[in-house]
């Protein structure tokens, strides 16, 4: 029996070394890329204070004034189609709808565009679902990533146009009942896009990036993943699949480039718990590189999902600095 038992502890010491030596060398490339100084385009403080206000009207709008939008509440749903279809069109765009139903009801998915100067056929999309899951008014999952999608799209088109097309989707339907089924907003989206032959060099899926701490032990992730990243959730996570790691190092690289916001990588099997999460897995159904910006979602917040993600408890200076960031993203992966 001892002999048994020895046995059993040898292999699983084994499969544990094994375990990590695969996750290092996944996790480590992107720990250690470059980490430059702030860019041109990272905003003073004045500008930051803008975004900041900005930020948390949007979040405000949706998950305070609408409240709960989804399947269930069809008419809140819409209400913040036409919030985020106003405030493009202040902002200069024509929006555009792709509406489709499903048991008798329209559900629309919304998109802008700065058209590219040099390469307009290449298209870098950046999306977020505006929906919210049942009993929850969703302002981190995901009223922040749909204010992130309005105030980088309002943002990249003052300095606009780039090289390639940078494209700004807010999807529906990304919650139950329809997460990972054929109605799903980003799944009828990148299918209507590869019928068509559209060229989507990288896709980003804004989900769930309003919620940062500087309290220990905040930080939780799935297993073994706690060897190789902080305890402390006070960073942006860059996420994707294997197929999609060049984008997940060049995401990590340009964002570091920009903001002060702490950020972290990784690109794993798309069967680890969370990383099929949003969606950019949408888009990997059509060989499209595309990676989840995310601070995590249920490995941080503690009000995932549930009653109390309200807008006062996101944290805005934290969140204006992931947004920066990534406008910084977007303008290098256009300008590629």
């Amino acid at each position: 029996m001892n002999k048994m038992i020895l046995i059993v502890l040898a292999a699983f010491a084994v499969l544990l070394v094994v375990s990590c030596f695969i996750l290092s060398s996944i996790v480590f490339p992107c720990r250690g890329l470059f980490q430059g100084g702030r860019a041109a385009l990272s905003p003073g403080a004045a500008e930051h204070a803008v975004l900041e206000t900005n930020l948390r009207m949007h979040v405000t709008a949706l998950a305070g004034t609408i409240g709960e939008r989804n399947l269930f509440h069809p008419e809140k749903l819409e209400q913040a189609a036409e919030y985020i279809k106003h405030v493009w069109q202040e902002q200069g765009f024509e929006v555009r709808t792709q509406v489709y139903e499903h048991q008798g009801v329209p559900f629309q998915n919304l998109w802008v565009q700065i058209d590219g100067a040099e390469s307009p056929r290449e298209i870098v999309l950046a999306g977020a679902h505006y929906d919210s899951v049942l009993h929850s008014p969703g302002a981190d999952d995901n009223a922040s990533g749909a204010a992130a999608l309005l105030e980088l799209s309002g943002r990249l088109k003052k300095i606009g146009p780039f090289k390639r097309s940078i494209r700004f989707a807010a999807f529906t339907n990304e919650e139950p009942p329809f997460f990972k089924s054929p109605e799903m907003g980003s799944r009828v989206f990148a299918r209507t896009a590869a019928q068509e032959k559209e060229n989507i060099t990288a896709m980003i899926s804004l989900e769930t990036i309003g919620y940062f701490t500087d309290e220990r032990r905040s930080q939780k992730y799935p297993p073994l993943f706690n060897l190789f990243y902080p305890d402390t959730g006070n960073f942006l996570a860059v996420v994707g699949n294997v197929e999609s790691r060049k984008l997940v190092e060049k995401v990590t690289r340009y964002f570091r480039e920009a903001s002060p916001l702490p950020c972290e990588c990784a690109a794993v099997p798309g069967s680890v718990p969370g990383v099929d999460w949003s969606d950019h897995a949408s888009f990997w159904e059509y060989g499209v590189p595309a990676v989840m910006v995310t601070d995590t979602a249920p490995y941080r917040n503690p009000r995932y999902h549930q009653a109390g993600d309200t807008p006062e408890t996101l944290t805005y200076p934290a969140f204006a600095q992931a947004v920066s960031g990534l406008a910084h993203v977007l303008e290098r992966l256009a300008g590629e």
